[in-house]
């Protein structure tokens, strides 16, 4: 079946994440340093995870929207430290914009450039990037963030709602078999969408099988405490549709083999 839209992750599928999250953790701990210095002292990931549970307990219907509980971290640690809460607002405001500042891939751009004047894209992400921020909106026709639904990838709701919101201008609607998903990680991506019914590509950067990247994502699940929410597991015939070590691979493939 012909492609006639895309769902595309953002961190490590368009720029690498690690990177990007130290500079903003980086540059909110700065400013911590010349506006709350009792908390600048005192918060760190260990913080986080500390706070991140008891203010999850508090707002359960905002478990998924990461702005919204780092904010509200923030703001614990402070009131924690004697230290102004009010401060919480514009130190999330540093770490926001900070966030935003990501070094694409080298084929990112060019990548999104060849699909969207192919089909319409919608960003797909369960984290805060801005697309308008950082300065690529202008190829997506959509986005979900974590913020956007009380739920995030792998399940269900996000991938048929990203492609409703990707279909709105065709003609005849658009069908979950005739989008393609897009992204890197094994579970949040590719096995997710695929079981809602769309062809999925997946992005391995790093080179590794798709037994190995299982088994690594699984682990940075366990280690950031993510495990309970993302327990999908592939079973041995569900592979993805496509698979490439960058994006310009990967349209060069759709392209050739009339895909579109």
């Amino acid at each position: 079946m012909k492609i006639r839209a895309i769902t595309l992750d953002l961190d490590d599928t368009l720029w690498p994440v690690a990177e990007t999250i130290r500079g903003a953790e980086k540059a909110l701990q700065a400013w911590l340093s010349q506006h709350a210095p009792r908390t600048a002292a005192n918060f760190n990931r260990e913080t986080m995870a500390r706070w991140r549970p008891r203010v999850i307990a508090a707002h359960p219907d905002r478990k998924t929207d990461l702005s919204f509980l780092r904010r509200e971290i923030i703001r614990h640690v402070l009131r924690e430290q004697g230290d102004d809460p009010a401060l919480a607002d514009p130190a999330f405001e540093v770490f926001l914009e900070a966030r935003q500042q990501v070094r694409l891939f080298d084929d990112a751009l060019p990548a999104l450039q060849r699909l969207a004047a192919r089909v319409p894209i919608v960003a797909l992400s369960n984290g805060n990037a801005d697309i308008a921020r950082i300065g690529i909106d202008q190829y997506f026709v959509g986005r979900i963030s974590s913020a956007t639904l009380p739920v995030v990838k792998p399940h269900p709701d996000v991938f048929t709602h990203a492609v409703r919101l990707a279909g709105q201008n065709l003609k005849g609607g658009l069908a979950l078999a005739e989008t393609l998903h897009v992204g890197d990680d094994v579970a949040m991506d590719v096995l997710g969408a695929r079981r809602v019914g769309m062809q999925t590509a997946w992005i391995h950067r790093e080179g590794q099988s798709w037994e190995e990247a299982e088994q690594h994502q699984a682990s940075l699940r366990q280690q950031f405490g993510l495990h309970q929410q993302v327990a999908l597991k592939a079973q041995p015939d569900e592979r993805p549709h496509f698979s490439a070590d960058n994006l310009i691979t990967l349209v060069d493939q759709l392209e050739q083999e009339q895909w579109f």
